[in-house]
């Protein structure tokens, strides 16, 4: 039987029990998260190598797989990308670095910044679906799961109605981590883009935990549970539409942002464990050249190039070479070539990255 979209908000009660015990656990830990958040004196470090995990593993539940060394010996300022798929990580990187600062600014979500944010992950201005046809298939057999609404009017006024839910508080009083389960399932099913549906929508994951101040950055790595557990995801959109069980869905998402919450927070605080480390070594064996603005740099930037150092401390490109080659002979990075290009690894962060422990 065909799926017919909701309006929002539902008209069936959804905090059971089971939910409201979760929501208890998902809010604790994400407070957590918020506050281990506030520890780290810069926040453009965790912005831009969280900012970065996230759109990998986002881009790989679309089979867009890059690897770690792809990714950070890319440029996107000097707009140099190792390959395709590195390109279009920072693609994403970008629309979710851009959704963030106007959902900050605004304290909104609405459908042109949706539009937006869909534009600069595909690089096209399509926007929402105008012809019929699309349909989603199950990527084994081919054989087609779910089609999503097939005319321009429908899509349109679908959109419209989630975007007022968004913003509006007032249609309902439901707990706002339900409310982004429910944002998340609408959207995917509406599929209103011919390209770029579900990474968009785990940006607006994020983007709406920020509007609801449940975090101040986007940095829940959300898209590594859901990369885990892609098989469970699928199977659950498509069994709300099935058969409206959406006590599952929202479990399966409330854990999700339980566990991820955890995972993000460890990490966040081995990051400022390893950061506090690499100040101590360098204070003492290399004080000349200390500063905060150096260690800031070295933790924006897993791969570092002498280009970075130069602007980021504006310093003459003699003198951020000399710095590196200083900091490599006392164990802080190592040094790599590849082509004419040098990169300087903070393999520490790195491996904390790679493997969310210590090498």
């Amino acid at each position: 039987m065909a799926y017919t979209i909701p309006q929002l908000p539902l008209t069936i009660d959804l905090e059971t029990k089971p939910i409201l015990k979760q929501l208890t656990k998902a809010h604790r830990a994400l407070a957590e998260l918020k506050g281990v958040v506030g520890t780290i004196p810069n926040q453009s470090i965790l912005i831009s190598t969280l900012f970065l995990q996230e759109a990998k593993d986002s881009s790989a539940i679309e089979n867009i797989i890059t690897t770690h060394d792809e990714l950070y010996q890319s440029d996107a300022v000097a707009k140099q990308f190792t390959t395709f798929a590195a390109k279009e990580v920072y693609s994403y990187a970008a629309a979710l670095q851009d959704g963030y600062q106007k959902v900050r600014k605004s304290g909104l979500i609405t459908n042109i910044q949706i539009l937006e944010i869909q534009q600069t992950l595909v690089e096209n201005s399509a926007g929402f679906r105008k012809l019929p046809g699309t349909v989603l298939k199950n990527e084994a057999t081919g054989a087609i799961v779910y089609s999503p609404p097939q005319s321009e009017s429908e899509i349109l006024a679908l959109m419209n109605n989630l975007e007022q839910f968004i913003n509006d508080d007032q249609l309902s009083d439901v707990d706002s981590l339900v409310k982004m389960a429910i944002i998340h399932h609408q959207f995917e099913s509406i599929h209103p883009f011919y390209d770029g549906n579900g990474r968009t929508g785990r940006i607006l994951n994020m983007l709406y935990l920020v509007k609801n101040n449940l975090i101040d950055s986007p940095v829940l790595y959300m898209s590594r549970y859901i990369n885990q557990t892609k098989g469970e995801y699928y199977r659950l959109l498509q069994a709300v539409r099935d058969a409206k069980v959406w006590e599952e869905w929202i479990l399966y998402m409330l854990i999700g942002i339980e566990q991820t919450s955890h995972q993000t927070t460890k990490l966040i605080h081995d990051i400022r464990d390893l950061m506090e480390k690499y100040k101590i070594k360098l204070r003492e064996e290399l004080p000349k050249i200390y500063s905060q603005d150096l260690i800031n740099s070295l933790f924006r930037h897993p791969y570092t190039k002498i280009d970075f150092i130069t602007v980021e401390l504006q310093i003459t490109r003699k003198t951020a070479a000399k710095y590196l080659e200083e900091i490599v002979q006392i164990g802080l990075l190592s040094k790599h070539k590849k082509f004419k290009e040098n990169y300087f690894v903070n393999d520490g962060l790195f491996n904390l990255l790679l493997n969310n422990s210590p090498k």
